[in-house]
């Protein structure tokens, strides 16, 4: 397999810089950014995207709202503040901002100075992102272990390093498997609105020479149907206590599409990604975007003048239509909320 050699997200001159992917796959164009404003817009017009790639921004955001100031903890507090009205979904995004957080309350109780705050407060975030990147390597290995000889996948979205930080969750196990020698082919679900599948994760495959084909979402039934599909792999915004999973809108037709085909579907997820606050999926806030992005493709009008357009950029998938959650700890099966607590706070660690 070809090396995927890029970054979604990364320290660079005391900025922080972000392949746009607004404007993959036809130009790889890093976007850099000096503000946490424009970071949180970046964030919000996904020219960075993917639970725990919006977490590792959020955190380097931070670091950023702290240099150069002369009160980086009151500065790093606000950028908290600012970051966690970007994405409501993505829980990676309050669990990053929660541990930079903790870094500034640390500051205050061991006296730290403005200098070794705003060192610390880099230092965290570098943390997060290697500890993202080895997450994906786990999470690969366990995934691909669960894949059958010659696997036909089939993807939604894009989770993989552009998602992450270069490897990938779902990805990363389609990428493990390929290394392997256990995967045939992916199908990638162009993914509407915003053609994430199509743009992002066809982009990724073409990079690591790994064999695909693109189709429309509303073809991967009929793609089951034929027999075409061994097993369907997806990320995760958000997992509750029970195994409920917001990834995705889309994901849920495909976990109702596969149990009907007696296919496997399998939630590839860091442990960041666990809320074991929530019961189940019934508490999880879905974001709402702007029917802009359904009414219109690049400017390009798509529906009516004053046609209704409704927006939910995820969906909830019951854990009854999981067949296994794969984490950097391990692989866990129904019922879920067992091992799932088991691996409560081991993202901390």
């Amino acid at each position: 397999m070809k090396e995927e050699n890029f970054r979604a997200v990364w320290w660079e001159g005391g900025k922080i810089a972000l392949l746009d992917q607004n404007q993959l796959p036809q130009r790889e164009t890093p976007s850099f950014v000096d503000s946490v404003e424009d970071l949180a817009d970046a964030i919000m017009t996904m020219k960075v995207r993917g639970a725990p790639a919006i977490g590792i921004a959020a955190a380097y955001g931070v670091a950023l709202a702290a240099w150069g100031k002369e009160d980086p903890q009151a500065s790093a507090l606000r950028a908290c503040d600012l970051l966690a009205r970007t994405r409501p979904t993505a829980v990676n995004l309050f669990w990053s901002l929660q541990r930079m957080r903790d870094v500034i309350a640390r500051s205050g109780r061991e006296d730290m100075g403005p200098e070794e705050l705003k060192k610390a407060l880099l230092e965290e975030a570098e943390m997060i992102a290697q500890e993202q990147d080895q997450a994906d390597r786990l999470i690969g290995k366990h995934g691909a272990s669960l894949l059958p000889a010659g696997c036909r996948a089939l993807t939604h979205c894009n989770a993989g390093g552009l998602a992450t930080l270069s490897f990938g969750t779902a990805l990363g196990v389609i990428k493990t498997a390929y290394q392997e020698g256990k995967l045939s082919k992916v199908w990638v679900d162009e993914t509407r609105p915003l053609l994430q599948g199509s743009r992002l994760t066809a982009w990724e495959l073409e990079k690591c020479g790994i064999p695909y084909t693109v189709i429309c979402d509303n073809m991967a039934g009929f793609a089951m149907s034929r027999g075409e599909v061994d097993a369907v792999v997806v990320g995760a915004d958000r997992i509750a206590r029970n195994g409920d999973t917001a990834n995705k809108i889309g994901t849920y037709s495909l976990a109702v599409l596969a149990r009907h085909h007696d296919i496997p579907l399998y939630v590839a997820a860091p442990l960041s990604t666990l809320d074991l606050s929530i019961a189940d999926g019934g508490d999880i806030v879905i974001e709402e975007r702007s029917p802009g992005e359904v009414g219109e493709y690049r400017g390009i009008k798509t529906v009516p003048e004053g046609a209704q357009v409704w927006n939910p950029a995820f969906d909830i998938t019951p854990a009854s239509l999981i067949t296994a959650i794969v984490t950097e700890a391990g692989v866990a099966y129904p019922p879920f909320a067992e091992e799932l607590g088991k691996w409560a706070g081991k993202g901390d660690e």
